[in-house]
């Protein structure tokens, strides 16, 4: 099993690196040049022309490398399907902002439409009971949840869906807001997919530890050509895809509430631009310099690299505290 894991691993890190130096140049002629709002911090400004949708560069790794060495099953088949699902959505949504050469893709409503019937398709799987039956689709996981650290079991019934569509929203959108700086979604989500990988060894779930650990690495050998100054972006393409994976990583493995530990970091930043928005409306005053919460710290005068590096340690330290409450 070992031998399995780290062959999954090493094909997608290996893969991302190989496929660096063809996607890069083949995005540039397409000319899928990054957009930066107005309204950013202006050292982002240089950024723009860099090609974005470079998330084909560990994603197809990591996809492959899940089909080959993954068991194959309905919890493979469901992680593999919300991935692309949400990829492809991201996809569209570059595509979108270049071929319109503006800052905004698809309509929130599109978006919120696909990513709500992906999340009841997610929830229905997961929670119907299992047959046996070469026809059932359930996985029989239940509409239980876990309550972190107390030895609870909270059953939400039929309310299980409406929450499990809550999740793959707050998670997908949270994932794509952390992604604003070189590097800072890649090397979060390393160590973010690592920890899942453990849990879903830990739970006997090797076709899901596998697929964690293929995202692991295809992030490690993206990271290298996503790192300040960054030569490729994941785009809304990664971002998605990245989030949608989360999501659906906790609901097979039961760790629904416990997400918010383990993905303590992009709570955080999803926190700040509700807060920052909340606040302007009620108050006509800005809590943050500006959101999310890594360009307030940008504007407060920390170089780039810093941020990213104190956001990657802060990220270590939820991922680690999360595992700590799973454990207990």
């Amino acid at each position: 099993m070992s031998q399995l894991l780290l062959a999954a691993f090493a094909f997608s890190l290996f893969g991302a690196l190989v496929l660096g130096p063809l996607a890069i140049p083949f995005l540039r002629r397409l000319k899928f040049g990054q957009r930066v709002r107005d309204e950013g911090p202006k050292s982002h400004l240089s950024k723009a022309g860099t090609p974005t949708m470079g998330a084909v560069i560990f994603l197809l790794p990591a996809l492959l490398a899940t089909v080959v060495w993954a068991p194959f099953n309905t919890l493979t088949l469901l992680v593999l399907l919300a991935t692309i699902s949400h990829g492809l959505l991201g996809f569209l949504d570059d595509f979108l902002k270049i071929s319109k050469k503006r800052s905004l893709g698809l309509r929130a409503r599109e978006k919120l439409a696909v990513q709500v019937a992906i999340a009841v398709f997610v929830a229905l799987v997961a929670s119907l009971p299992a047959t046996g039956t070469p026809s059932s689709l359930g996985l029989g996981l239940g509409t239980a949840l876990r309550v972190p650290y107390l030895n609870l079991q909270l059953d939400l019934g039929l309310y299980y869906i409406p929450f499990v569509v809550l999740l793959f929203l707050g998670t997908a959108n949270a994932v794509n807001l952390t992604d604003g700086l070189d590097g800072l979604l890649a090397g979060s989500s390393l160590v973010t997919f690592a920890a899942y990988a453990l849990i879903a060894l830990a739970r006997q779930q090797l076709e899901l530890a596998t697929f964690a650990l293929t995202v692991a690495g295809g992030s490690l050998g993206f990271l290298w050509y996503n790192r300040h100054p960054a030569r490729v972006f994941m785009g809304d393409t990664g971002s998605l895809a990245l989030g949608g994976a989360l999501a659906t990583l906790a609901v097979l493995t039961k760790t629904e509430l416990f997400l918010v530990v383990l993905g303590g970091l992009y709570v955080l930043e999803a926190l700040s631009v509700i807060l920052q928005v909340a606040s302007y409306r009620l108050t006509g005053r800005r809590i943050f310099r500006m959101s999310p919460l890594h360009h307030h710290f940008e504007l407060m005068g920390w170089p780039e690299t810093k941020v990213v590096a104190r956001f990657w340690l802060a990220n270590l330290l939820f991922t680690a505290a999360g595992l700590y409450l799973w454990l207990h």
